[in-house]
């Protein structure tokens, strides 16, 4: 009977081939695809198929006496509310005023939209307490979102008064071309046909700490907000909507500031020329590389992870190579492994037993992984999987097997590898095994070739392919079931084990380790070579972790459940439990940051990795796998949060509004902590963020949406 593990992937329907090779530094503009006027971002790239959103309990609500009012602000709360961000609009007395009633706009040049974004860029951000949960969402209908966070003081959920931002606004509505840093497209805040009314964002239903869909337009409503564009009139329509809007929203909220409307007519050519830092997508639809980009970001870091590299001779595993590209020429066969792939071990045997000439390049496929589904598999599956890897061996190796004598129905045997002498042919093939994220749909035939060519058992190639030779990737249900069947077949007509017996073999294959047996999910995640992204399952099997190097375990306001003894054999100084942080986007995480990372360090100083886990392995343990990578390689939350979201492989990392919030006032504190330690004191230097709040949340909501339910 085979052995059946569990993962933690869920299938999903798969999208159309596109190649996720293609990701180059961006040192020239690289093309974008259309979007219209509604999408929030550009050039989305094809959903990774196995991707899924996971859910994330908020735990109990926090403990409160049911008659005890809420806390009221201290006094360095008062003091913060009345501490509003500083910006070079405000007062905006200095630009050229126009009026039309009541309602005013201001003429602004390019150059001092360049300078305002800049000193926004540089100006600290509220402190996390002084703005949620007004960022959560909380309309006055909404009765389960305003319970949920009733115990937090009322001043609190009013508008902060404490906020002045900078929205720009393209008149036309096209963000695929001629964008500015951050630009909205004016139905993402505005209503339509409505003379100048700003949208209700806030959720009416329903209760969500991750409204990340929401942000630029609350962002909008306390900003500064600039339109440009090209048609000087349609830029004065929307801007005297804008400023109605405002007037409109003042008029209902007499405890805001005022925030003023400008415009900027000049010709979008005065910023690529002068003031390109700021412009993310150019005059003719391209991505300058000035501006951070979150897709584009996540690619290069899905490119940078699983990169093509050797995992037995000649045999290589990757991700697609973009066509005619100088690395797709650099192999004499490429298996492509898909939904729509084929077994045709046929095709290998006749490139093998055929002449240079014949084939040039020929370019194969493969069954993707969890496509040969259990028990309905057919022993000519089995034989197609075992014959692939046979004939990919000759191929690599440059070798070809000697026909045996046809049996009595007419058959050459050819099953049998280890019985065939073989002599050597023409020079080897490289061989390319690839997919579009090079690990998802590969992974079946990756571990079957690599134990097949190694001699190695099932269970230990897996490990091995993750450990000594760094590939990153999962196994399906289906896969481990169908491997773990025809894992003594592998052994058997490898190569490699051609002087074992039967026995020998045998063996192997039953020589299970203890954590293959209470493996009820994929491995946890590689984000560094020290520290490991999991969930609570992962926390839960202490062999696994001690076969993949992981002696230290940092529970993020969960805690594993050992058997007795397991505890003391680990060390209870190699495990850390912070407790008392939910999921409920009310428990602040930045004040553990510390702690944490200092635990991790530790680990990495004894020479051993750390496994980080919560619950589910996307929230608060991401938020400090996060903090530990913007910290460790001095990444901005941006980049850092590309980071670890491509190498979360299949699961997306899913930190609420105010750990991410929380993650951009660390790092403030990081810069401001590198500036002291280089003794740079430097006052025109201070913080510096790539993106504002507004546009990262509406980057991440707009990367999620492709895997939402």
């Amino acid at each position: 009977m085979s052995r059946t593990m569990t993962t933690v992937a869920l299938p999903r329907p798969i999208p159309p081939h596109r190649s996720s090779s293609g990701i180059v530094t961006l040192s020239a503009p690289i093309a974008l695809e259309a979007i219209n006027a509604q999408q929030v971002s550009s050039a989305a790239p094809a959903p990774i198929p196995n991707k899924h959103i996971p859910v994330c309990p908020t735990g109990p609500a926090p403990a409160r006496e049911p008659n005890t009012p809420p806390p009221s602000p201290g006094r360095e709360t008062e003091r913060h509310n009345e501490r509003r961000r500083s910006s070079l609009l405000y007062p905006p007395d200095k630009f050229e005023r126009l009026e039309s009633g009541s309602l005013c706009l201001y003429k602004i040049r390019p150059a001092d939209v360049a300078a305002a974004v800049d000193y926004l860029s540089r100006q600290p951000l509220p402190d996390p307490a002084l703005v949620f949960p007004w960022f959560h969402g909380l309309h006055p209908s909404n009765h389960i979102q305003q319970t949920f966070f009733a115990s937090r003081s009322k001043t609190v959920r009013q508008i902060p008064n404490c906020l002045r931002g900078i929205t720009l606004v393209k008149a036309d509505g096209d963000l695929s071309t001629a964008r500015l840093k951050g630009a909205l497209a004016p139905n993402e805040f505005m209503q339509s046909g409505s003379d100048g009314e700003f949208v209700e964002v806030d959720p009416r239903e329903g209760f969500s700490v991750r409204n990340f869909q929401i942000q630029a337009a609350k962002t909008a409503v306390t900003s500064d907000i600039i339109v440009y564009g090209e048609d000087a009139g349609l830029v004065r329509k929307w801007a005297w909507e804008i400023a109605s809007a405002q007037a409109k929203w003042r008029k209902k909220h007499e405890s805001i500031p005022k925030y003023n409307t400008f415009i900027c007519v000049s010709p979008f050519r005065e910023f690529e020329n002068k003031h390109s830092e700021i412009v993310t997508v150019n005059s003719e639809g391209l991505l300058t590389g000035a501006v951070v980009d979150f897709f584009h970001q996540e690619r290069l870091e899905m490119y940078s992870m699983t990169k093509a590299t050797e995992i037995s001779r000649n045999v290589w595993m990757g991700p697609t190579p973009e066509p005619s590209s100088e690395e797709e020429q650099s192999y004499d066969i490429l298996i492509e492994c898909s939904d729509l792939g084929r077994l045709n071990p046929g095709a290998l045997q006749a490139i093998a037993e055929g002449t240079n000439e014949e084939v040039k390049q020929p370019f194969l496929d493969f069954p993707s992984s969890g496509s040969i589904l259990p028990p309905t598999w057919s022993h000519a599956e089995a034989d197609g999987i075992l014959d692939t890897c046979k004939w990919l061996w000759h191929l690599s190796h440059g070798t070809l097997p000697l026909k045996s004598d046809p049996d009595v129905d007419g058959d050459s045997n050819m099953s049998d590898a280890s019985s065939v002498t073989e002599v050597e042919m023409r020079p080897s093939r490289r061989i390319l095994i690839h997919c579009a994220d090079g690990y998802t749909e590969s992974t079946m035939l990756g571990i079957a070739y690599f134990s097949y060519s190694t001699g190695r058992p099932v269970h230990e190639a897996w490990m091995d392919l993750h450990t000594k030779m760094k590939r990153n990737f999962f196994a399906y249900p289906t896969d481990v079931s169908l491997l773990t069947t025809i894992a003594h077949r592998l052994l058997h007509e490898s190569p490699i084990c051609s002087e074992k017996s039967l026995l020998e073999i045998t063996n192997l294959v039953r020589n299970e380790p203890k954590w293959l047996a209470s493996l009820d999910g994929s491995f946890p995640s590689r984000i560094l070579d020290y520290m490991y992204l999991g969930n609570l399952g992962h926390a839960n099997n202490p062999d696994l972790l001690k076969a993949m190097g992981i002696n230290q375990i940092l529970s993020v306001g969960e805690t594993a459940m050992w058997r007795d003894g397991e505890l003391e054999s680990w060390g209870a100084d190699n495990v850390l439990a912070v407790e008392k942080v939910q999921d409920n986007g009310i428990d602040p995480l930045t004040k553990e940051f510390e702690k944490c990372l200092e635990f991790i360090e530790r680990g990495r100083r004894n020479g051993t990795a750390t496994l980080v886990h919560c619950r589910v392995g996307v929230s608060r343990s991401a938020t400090i796998c996060i903090a530990e990578v913007m910290r460790s390689l001095n990444l901005s939350f941006p980049r850092a949060y590309c980071f670890v979201r491509a190498r979360r492989l299949n699961v997306i990392i899913q930190p609420h509004l105010r750990f991410v919030y929380e993650l951009l006032k660390w790092e403030e504190m990081l810069q401001l902590r590198r500036q002291w330690a280089e003794n740079v004191h430097d006052a025109g230097r201070g913080i510096r963020r790539e993106l504002e709040w507004g546009e990262i949340a509406r980057e991440i909501a707009s990367m999620n949406r492709p895997y939402a339910r």
